[in-house]
């Protein structure tokens, strides 16, 4: 079905991460930003979603969708932990509630409760489901562990299996961290080896506390209110990636797969930069020149700006008490969203990678730019490097794209042109000409290239 607009108006759309446990979670991550969201609500609170707010959530959330499919995230904390009867009543309303509307579900989860029944009904009612998973044990175990200490890879390795034998759709989430960052090629090739087709990359970076955060009990720095930038003298956390090692990173694994991998396996990264390159819209937020369309909803209905926004200064309102389209569409949330764009620096502005990045995530933006105007993003020096090494490839695979061409085509387009160099390069004097004159090089190409 599509739904009536006004003349001119794009049909609305958003996205809203449910938190359905608040940051209550079974594990205790060292470089984790959300577990301490408990200094928020207080650690006697009931972080367990109400059915009230539960069903006012979707009740809203469906109706405020004028396209025809609705996108459910549900994410923590660790999610599962409410158990599967409080996700049967998630389906159980979207099916009330749905009008038509064809409804999907994802689950964010650190595998390590996932078992034959979460199978079972995940397979069941279509959900997609995000593994939290930083490579093979040695690199995932370095940072993520449960609440007593003890390495956890196993146990997701065991979620993951259930899922596989139940044939359950997944992708990997992987942060890449101080440690996991120097690594990427291991990391990359155990995602494919587990069966990882879609994978999200998500650089790691916060920044300590500083008075403003220690006053609400926060260990880490909030976020440079949007268009107000800080001075960057808090340091970055010692589990934060390093701005080179990310762009090395990311350069590392697409060549990989740019030509071996494309169209078989979808990094996150590469995909919002293809698009960006070819002018379509979509990809990841941070891409985006504006963002403000991805809010994030807590266990009691408190409805904020962003997943990384969730403090006090941006709480829009709570869904029982307001609307939820009302707060959305608010010139304050507008404002949020504009300020991507809007508060660039100049040397941001200038930059000839600005199409392709757009500044960033502004929680990143708290470096000062050569002219010493603050509002750089803390990655810049290596997302600057990274486009500039995949623009070739890029323009490439744009223009097979425009021929109607998959862009899977740039493997053959390297394979021959690398072919090629390396029959140049390795010919001997008495070789057959590469260039296929049927002669010696020597009497041929050769020839003419030793000759002043």
């Amino acid at each position: 079905m599509s739904t009536d607009t006004a003349a001119g108006r794009a049909p609305r759309s958003f996205h809203v991460l449910v938190k359905p446990i608040g940051p209550v979670c079974n594990m205790a991550c060292r470089y984790c930003y959300y577990l301490e969201k408990r200094a928020l609500y207080g650690e006697a609170h009931d972080y367990r979603m109400a059915d009230d707010v539960l069903e006012s959530f979707v009740r809203q959330y469906i109706a405020a969708q004028e396209v025809d499919e609705v996108e459910f995230g549900w994410q923590g904390g660790e999610p599962t932990l409410l158990g599967i009867d409080f996700f049967r009543r998630v389906v159980e309303l979207q099916r009330k509630y749905a009008d038509g509307k064809r409804v999907h579900n994802s689950l964010q989860t650190n595998g390590t409760l996932l078992n034959d029944e979460w199978a079972a009904f995940l397979k069941e009612n279509d959900f997609l489901v995000g593994l939290s998973v930083d490579g093979p044990s040695d690199l995932h175990d370095y940072y993520r562990v449960d609440r007593a200490g003890n390495p956890a890879f196993d146990k997701v390795m065991a979620g993951l299996e259930a899922l596989r034998k139940r044939d359950v759709e997944f992708n990997t989430l992987t942060c890449v961290n101080r440690l996991t960052s120097e690594h990427p090629l291991k990391v990359y090739r155990f995602l494919k080896q587990i069966g990882a087709r879609h994978m999200q990359f998500i650089p790691l970076v916060e920044r300590k506390a500083d008075a403003q955060a220690r006053e609400i009990g926060l260990e880490l720095d909030v976020p440079p209110p949007v268009g107000e930038w800080e001075d960057g003298e808090s340091p970055v956390t010692s589990w934060s990636v390093r701005p080179q090692a990310y762009g090395k990173f990311l350069t590392a694994i697409f060549d990989e797969w740019v030509r071996h991998d494309v169209g078989r396996f979808f990094v996150n990264v590469f995909d919002s930069s293809l698009a960006n390159w070819a002018g379509f819209p979509g990809g990841v937020c941070v891409f985006r020149k504006t963002c403000g369309k991805a809010l994030v909803l807590e266990h009691n209905g408190d409805l904020y700006s962003c997943d990384h926004y969730v403090y006090p200064e941006y709480l829009l309102g709570n869904i029982t008490e307001r609307s939820m389209v009302e707060m959305v569409e608010s010139p304050r949330q507008k404002a949020f969203g504009d300020a991507k764009y809007e508060a660039l620096p100049e040397q941001c502005l200038r930059c000839p990678w600005r199409f392709a990045c757009n500044g960033e995530c502004p929680k990143q933006r708290f470096l000062h730019a050569a002219d010493g105007e603050a509002g750089l993003c803390y990655l810049c020096e290596g997302l600057q490097a990274f486009f500039a090494h995949i623009d070739p490839y890029m323009q490439e695979m744009t223009r097979l794209i425009q021929t109607n061409r998959p862009a899977s085509e740039i493997m053959d387009v390297i394979a021959q042109r690398e072919r090629g160099a390396s029959a140049w390069r390795d010919v001997g004097r008495n070789d057959a000409c590469p260039c296929g004159s049927g002669r010696k090089f020597k009497k041929c190409c050769g020839r003419s290239a030793s000759q002043p």
